[in-house]
């Protein structure tokens, strides 16, 4: 598994497609769920693209994004694993590393995530902690997690 982190300005014209992508499998076609995947917060500064790669094939990712940007933390979103590599690991795998990029780039930061609720024990697994009610965004339930370095 080859890990590569970069700034939407260091993506290749193939790496951004693949990106988009996998997210848009997962999130639009997998999940049968119509929304704006593309809501400009990819271009900000401040935000890094975590890609997971099993030879040339995009198998992982996650959105890394500074605080402020998407919550008062640092953030992780659009976590998302090819289909056909589900059940081996690779999931907690990407989570990890994405708390690691994160830490490098920010330091020893909290970091909040919008998870799907039925995900949350899932998150639990990596020291999130569960900070809000249910809400419906794009009509699934999600809540708000927060894994605090104190």
């Amino acid at each position: 598994m080859q890990w590569i982190c970069k700034s939407f300005d260091q993506l290749t014209t193939h790496e951004l497609y693949q990106l988009l992508k996998l997210r848009v499998d997962v999130f639009v076609v997998e999940q049968t769920c119509p929304y704006p995947e593309l809501d400009g917060k990819d271009q900000f500064e401040g935000v890094y693209q975590l890609l997971g790669y099993q030879g040339n094939q995009l198998i992982a990712c996650a959105r890394l994004l500074k605080q402020g940007i998407s919550f008062e933390h640092a953030s992780i979103g659009r976590v998302a694993t090819d289909i056909n590599h589900r059940g081996n690991g690779l999931g907690h795998q990407l989570i990890q590393t994405a708390i690691e990029y994160s830490v490098q780039l920010w330091g020893n930061v909290d970091i909040t995530i919008g998870a799907q609720s039925h995900l949350e024990h899932y998150y639990a697994k990596h020291g999130f902690k569960k900070v809000s009610e249910e809400y419906l965004e794009d009509d699934i339930p999600h809540i708000d997690m927060t894994r605090s370095v104190s």
